[in-house]
């Protein structure tokens, strides 16, 4: 199996090291499929020149800006115009209180490489510069393109370190083993490696969209998925190892034992996020395979690699705590025997305050701030938001992003002064001619992504048939419209997935159904407790669109693991005899200290992005962490037990073990 495995990694390398190169962060690979805004995108690519790099360069003195602040600024853009190749020489607009020069700058030299957009940015920052009390700032869209982009290029290498040094942590306390840690971290890094150069994979062969988001929740899913099959894994081959001499029969034993669960949770995962294929959302829709192909490698990694490794090490590997082949646990009473007494013995009582404590959390989401604009989607202020905060405050009647219409050339006067038209247009002017389009800049007079902002661009999408609309805020527009829409159809295809997975694999439809309405009650506590912390804690000024979505799918998906660790045990227990009460009783106690690890270790790794200075990112992970702790602590333990105990029988219906024992506590011969 090693040797497979070097083949393997041997043959993936060259493609993992590839990812990176074909990783982008463009406004196409994030808009709506079929929005109007992703229209434009994609035909502006095809004007003469290709994609255009809008920039605006920002003088400012807060006393008045003085003559030489104008000559300052004045060489500084011939500098930038001698440098690179403008579409237009570069002329500056005073705000009307004098305190404000605004230069915008447009190139096609850059085009769709995003590499030479953010060398044009960064030359531009370096050419213009501030002196003597006149603050001078770069915004605009390839700006703050640019900013976001650095941003996602830190997800590469510190996302991996941090996950890795989080997980390393976590397992150490875990195992209190010097070496046993290592060996499941080391093969989710091989299982990681493995997932890129699959994904390189994808992308080559169905052109399927790698960005810098799903690209990094998919090494953290591969560590943190990855990392909890391990945990279940080497918790039942510690067991089997006081029930079998050879380390090789004990392994054997334990896959038997824990390996349907795995595959089920691993195949629960697989399935919700596939769904995400019918999302329009570019940056949803290429997520699902990449985080498909992430769980799959860990799942293979740790039915295969993982357990040739721990046979090939044996028992010392567990040094210093060493199941001895004959011995006995140390008798001892856990935290979750204690849980699980509290559950069996008043368990509707428990199941009734469980439930309206995540409602009250549900409540929450009420408080969740209106949609996140596009300058408040950073953590930190880069300079391309001060930037535009800077124009909107000097110029308070003209927008700083333009809108882009794109008519069809033989209609392009007619568009034009329809387009002057329309109320809220403060100007508008004809750009490139080609490929049968021609380009129509409209600015208007509202501050970007405002009430009036938006009107303005419905307004220019019911005046102008057959042309099309797009621009920054109407991305933005798009972007919220279609997370409504892909809403309505990813979750009853996420839900429908996951209940025939769970049912195939409990044969029940009673337990199936708990497990999910259980999932989608924390999901929406999560979701509360963001409403109570993005705006109050965080000062976040809106969430993102996609959050809802994204956060469903993970948690549901995720979180259903738990449950089928729980209930494929209880199913066991029953299997072998024990009382409905007593079967769930023991899987809790049994399984409960590797639900917790399996959880505490899911909900750090997802916690890795609230430090990655982007706020749709803080909120996703912030949401799944949360998400994940209250599923661990009170969903699995509390009132998924529970519902159990009080159910006893009728959990498992219509299945055989739903029927009456012929025994006092007892069923009949074990069934498949």
């Amino acid at each position: 199996m090693l040797g497979l495995w070097v083949v393997l990694l041997a043959v993936a390398g060259p493609f993992a090291a590839r990812l990176t190169d074909v990783q982008h962060d463009r406004a196409t690979d994030y808009l709506p499929a079929s929005a109007d805004s992703t229209r434009v995108a994609r035909l502006q690519d095809r004007l003469p020149g290709g994609e255009t790099t809008e920039l605006v360069v920002v003088y400012h003195r807060a006393a008045g800006l003085t003559a030489a602040d104008r000559a300052t600024a004045a060489r500084q853009l011939t500098a930038v115009a001698h440098r690179h190749t403008l579409t237009t020489p570069p002329r500056g607009v005073p705000s009307a209180d004098g305190t404000t020069l605004m230069y915008p700058v447009a190139s096609n030299a850059p085009g769709t490489d995003e590499k030479k957009r953010d060398a044009l940015v960064d030359d531009v920052r370096a050419t213009a510069r501030s002196a003597d009390g006149l603050t001078v700032r770069v915004g605009g869209p390839a700006a703050l393109a640019t900013d976001a982009s650095a941003v996602y290029s830190s997800l590469g290498g510190p996302l991996l370190y941090t996950t890795v040094a989080v997980v390393a942590v976590l397992l150490i306390l875990i195992y209190r083993s010097p070496l046993l840690w290592l060996v499941p971290l080391a093969v989710a890094g091989v299982g990681d490696f493995l997932a890129r150069s699959a994904a390189y994979g994808l992308h080559q062969l169905f052109g399927t969209t790698v960005s810098g988001q799903s690209a990094g929740i998919m090494t953290i899913l591969v560590f943190g998925a990855g990392t909890d099959y391990a945990l279940l894994l080497v918790s039942r081959y510690r067991e089997e190892l006081r029930r079998h001499e050879r380390p090789y029969d004990a392994m054997r034993a334990a896959l038997r034992g824990c390996g349907p669960a795995v595959l089920a949770s691993s195949g629960t995962v697989a399935a919700g996020l596939l769904c995400l294929l019918a999302a329009d959302l570019n940056s949803s829709r290429g997520m699902g395979p990449l985080g498909t192909v992430g769980v799959l490698c860990a799942l293979a990694a740790m039915l295969t690699l993982l357990p040739a490794v721990l046979v090939l090490l044996g028992r010392r590997v567990f040094w210093p705590l060493v199941p001895a082949y004959g011995s006995s646990p140390k008798a001892r009473r856990s935290l979750f025997a204690a849980m699980g007494s509290s559950a069996g013995r008043r368990p509707l009582t428990v199941l009734a305050a469980g439930a309206a404590l995540l409602g009250a959390l549900a409540l929450g989401t009420l408080n969740l701030p209106g949609p996140l604009k596009q300058l408040d989607t950073f953590v930190d202020r880069p300079d391309s938001v001060t930037a535009m905060e800077t124009l909107a405050a000097a110029y308070p009647q003209r927008s700083a992003q333009p809108i882009e219409v794109l008519a069809p050339a033989d209609r392009a006067d007619a568009a034009l002064t329809a387009a002057e038209g329309t109320r809220g247009v403060a100007a508008a002017r004809k750009g490139r001619t080609g490929g049968g389009w021609t380009e129509i800049t409209v600015t208007a007079a509202a501050p970007p992504q405002s009430a009036a902002e938006t009107a303005t661009i419905e307004a220019l999408r019911h005046r102008l048939p057959g042309s099309h609309v797009g621009g920054p805020s109407a991305q933005q527009l798009d972007l919220k419209d279609t997370d409504a829409r892909d809403r309505l159809v990813v979750v009853p295809l996420v839900l429908l997935s996951v209940l025939l997975i769970l049912v195939l694999l409990l044969r029940s439809l009673v337990a199936p159904l708990i497990l999910v309405a259980a999932v989608v009650a924390v999901w929406g506590a999560a979701l509360g407790l963001g409403g109570l912390a993005f705006g109050p804690l965080f000062g976040f000024h809106g969430s993102d669109p996609g959050l809802g979505l994204l956060s469903f799918v993970f948690l549901v998906a995720l979180g259903v693991d738990y449950g089928i660790f729980l209930m494929h045990r209880m199913r066991e227990e029953s299997l072998n005899g024990a009382a409905p009460a007593e079967a769930a009783l023991t899987a809790l106690r049994t399984t409960g200290g590797v639900i917790a690890s399996a959880g505490l270790v899911l909900a750090a790794t997802f916690a890795v992005l609230t430090d990655m200075g982007l706020v749709p990112l803080v909120q996703l992970g912030f949401v799944i962490a949360v998400g994940v702790l209250l599923d661990t602590f009170l969903v699995r333990t509390y009132l998924v037990t529970s519902a159990s105990v009080a159910l006893g029988r009728r959990v498992w219906w219509p299945g055989r073990l739903s029927r009456p024992a012929p025994g006092p506590d007892r069923v009949p011969e074990p069934v498949g």
